[in-house]
C-alpha cells in the first residue's frame, strides 16, 4: 500500500514537471520569431554615452509614449563591446563609428548604414605648449580606434604641416581616459568623440588646436547602422524608424540636445555648452558624394584597402 502511494506521487510530480517544461517551450517558441528578446514593436539599438549618439536618444524619448514603434536602448562602454553586439545580431542596429561598420561589412557582416549620427562635432585637443600642428612632431597623440574619423582627421591635420603619423607616436586610448592622460602628461593631444574634448578645455587643461570642420568640412564620423536581418524581416518598421530618426535629429535644438545629453551622459553644463557648439544633427542623410570622400580617405590613410562601395553599404531608399 505504501509503495502504491509513493508511485502515485512520483507520477503526479512527473506530470507537473512536464507541464512546466511544455509551457516554457511554448513561451520560447512564441518569442523566437522576433529574435533575441526584441518584441515585434521594438527596435533594439546599441549606443555609447557620447554626444554623437544624441539623435537616436532623442528619437527614443519621442517614441516613448507612442502607440507604435519603440526603441530599446542598449548602452555599451567601448566600441569593441558595441561592435561585438552588432556583428553577432544581439541588437537590431547601432550608432557606431562608420569606419568600424565599413570594416565589418567588408568582413561579411550583414549590415547597412542608413543615416549619419551627426555632422562635425570633433576637435583636436592638445596641451597648451602646442602652438601649431607642426609642434606635434615627436609628440604622443591619442585616438579611440584606428578605424575612426578621428584617425583620418589626425592624418589630414598633419598633412597641412607636411607631417605624417610616422612623425609622432599615435596610441589608442579609451575616450574616458583621454582628458586625465592629457593632465598627467602621458599624451600631448587627442581627437575623440564628444564631450571628452570639451571636458579638457572646460577644465582649462587643454586647448582646441583645430575643429573638424576646419580640417574636413561636413566630416563623417558616426553612422546609424541596421542589420540586414532587421531591414529584410521588418521593412515597414525600418522605414518608420529611419524617418523618425531623421526627424528627431532636426528637433535637436541646442537646448533640446542639452536636455537629452544631461539625461544620458555624465557631463556638466559647462562641458555640454561647449561641446554642443561643435556639432549638428539637422541633416543626417548620407549622400554618395560625402561617402565617396570618406572612401578615398579610408584608402589613402590605410584604414582599408577594399572598403564597401556606396551601393553595397548605404541604404537611402526607404
Amino acid at each position: 500500500m505504501e509503495k502504491r502511494k509513493i508511485s502515485k506521487y512520483v507520477v503526479i510530480f512527473t506530470i507537473t514537471i512536464l507541464a512546466f517544461a511544455l509551457a516554457s517551450c511554448s513561451k520560447n517558441a512564441g518569442s523566437s520569431t522576433v529574435g533575441k528578446g526584441t518584441s515585434s514593436d521594438t527596435v533594439k539599438i546599441a549606443y555609447l554615452p557620447i554626444t554623437h549618439s544624441l539623435a537616436v536618444l532623442e528619437e527614443a524619448e519621442e517614441l516613448k509614449n507612442s502607440t507604435g514603434l519603440k526603441i530599446e536602448l542598449v548602452k555599451y562602454g567601448s566600441w569593441p563591446e558595441l561592435l561585438d553586439a552588432l556583428n553577432t545580431g544581439q541588437v537590431d542596429g547601432a550608432e557606431v563609428l562608420i569606419e568600424l561598420a565599413m570594416k565589418s561589412k567588408q568582413e561579411g557582416i550583414g549590415i547597412k548604414v542608413v543615416a549619419l549620427g551627426h555632422k562635425d562635432g570633433n576637435v583636436i585637443v592638445t596641451n597648451k605648449n602646442i602652438k601649431s600642428v607642426a609642434d606635434l612632431k615627436g609628440k604622443k597623440f591619442a585616438i579611440p580606434h584606428r578605424q575612426s574619423s578621428h584617425n583620418i582627421l589626425l592624418h589630414d591635420a598633419l598633412a597641412t604641416a607636411g607631417l605624417t603619423t610616422d612623425d609622432l607616436e599615435v596610441v589608442e586610448l579609451a575616450p574616458t581616459e583621454m582628458p586625465s592622460a592629457l593632465v598627467a602628461g602621458q599624451i600631448d593631444g587627442y581627437c575623440v568623440a564628444e564631450p571628452f574634448g570639451a571636458k579638457a578645455v572646460s577644465l582649462d587643461v587643454g586647448q582646441v588646436l583645430l575643429k573638424s570642420e576646419e580640417i574636413w568640412k561636413d566630416s563623417l564620423c558616426c553612422g546609424l547602422v541596421l542589420t540586414d536581418t532587421f531591414l529584410n524581416n521588418r521593412p515597414d518598421d525600418a522605414k518608420s524608424f529611419v524617418e523618425n530618426y531623421k526627424t528627431a535629429g532636426k528637433n535637436l535644438t541646442t537646448q533640446k540636445a542639452k536636455e537629452i545629453a544631461k539625461k544620458y551622459l555624465s557631463a556638466d553644463d559647462t562641458v555640454l555648452d561647449l561641446s554642443l557648439q561643435w556639432i549638428s544633427y539637422n541633416d543626417l542623410e548620407i549622400t554618395e558624394e560625402t561617402y565617396n570622400t570618406l572612401l578615398e580617405k579610408v584608402k589613402k590613410y590605410g584604414l582599408s584597402d577594399n572598403p564597401p562601395a556606396f551601393d553595397d553599404f548605404v541604404k537611402n531608399d526607404f
